[in-house]
């Protein structure tokens, strides 16, 4: 067992294609980060595969900051305590619909809340009429592929030091930025893929596939400004990839400053 590496922060996005949180603990469970894409409006016009609005057709969904109405009950699942005491690979029970009950901050400043259909009418504006939406909220992540994503602070140093200006990490959309506990260069975490990688003391995953990235990061997520550079550049020179997919073996609650470890095969 090698220490590779420390989380250096954890993010979820509530609704996807929302802006994230930072959060100084999250629990990993199999379907993914608790409380991450729990909402996602499904668009009668997205392409197959892939059913929700996203900010590549609605760029000013990133300037939709998520609140959870009960922080503190949207944290973690409500029976974590018991299930971890229970038998090993018990799934924790989900929270209920009103502990992830969540109220959105629109660019203007106001406040809606997920299920009001004033929202769906703010997040169409702009867009084409065959964009026909429909809140949806799940237990489980709404991602477009794996559970978790997860990235190196040096591969995003690399593409900056490739592009020649500042790159914000939050264009990259992880749950996991973790810096390298040595010299390492970007992309050094494509060597996992197929490696289990354990954080913290318990959590477990399994680095499954680079991650192919689209337009996302090529906006900017403070501004939703489109820069086609930014994706120009990683499809030049990584095949479109930056950071990688994983899966997780063993739950586990997460910290910012956990160590990660890569375990013997």
């Amino acid at each position: 067992m090698t220490t590779i590496g420390t989380i250096e922060s954890l993010w979820r996005y509530p609704v996807k294609s929302m802006r994230g949180a930072e959060m100084p603990e999250v629990f990993m469970g199999f379907s993914g980060i608790y409380g991450d894409r729990c909402y996602a409006f499904k668009n009668t016009a997205a392409r197959k595969g892939f059913p929700y609005l996203n900010a590549n057709v609605q760029q000013q969904m990133l300037l939709y900051c998520p609140q959870f109405r009960h922080p503190e009950r949207a944290s973690k699942p409500p029976n974590l305590t018991e299930a971890a005491s229970i038998a090993p690979g018990v799934t924790p029970a989900n929270g209920d619909a009103e502990d992830m009950a969540l109220d959105i901050v629109a660019p203007s400043g106001e406040i809606v809340a997920i299920d009001n259909p004033a929202l769906i009418k703010l997040l169409g504006a702009g867009i084409s009429e065959k964009n026909q939406l429909t809140l949806v909220r799940s237990d489980r992540a709404l991602t477009d592929c794996r559970p978790v994503s997860l990235i190196s602070l040096q591969t995003i140093r690399q593409i900056e030091s490739e592009l020649s200006i500042p790159i914000d990490k939050r264009r990259f959309r992880a749950n996991l930025y973790f810096n390298f506990a040595s010299e390492s260069g970007g992309f050094a975490e494509d060597s996992f893929v197929g490696r289990r990688l354990r954080i913290g003391s318990k959590a477990t995953i399994m680095v499954l596939e680079r991650d192919p990235r689209c337009k996302m990061i090529s906006l900017d997520p403070d501004s939703s400004e489109h820069d086609p550079e930014v994706l120009r550049k990683v499809a030049q020179a990584h095949g479109s990839f930056a950071g990688v997919y994983c899966a997780v073996l063993i739950e586990g609650l997460l910290k910012k400053g956990d160590l990660i470890e890569l375990l013997a095969d």
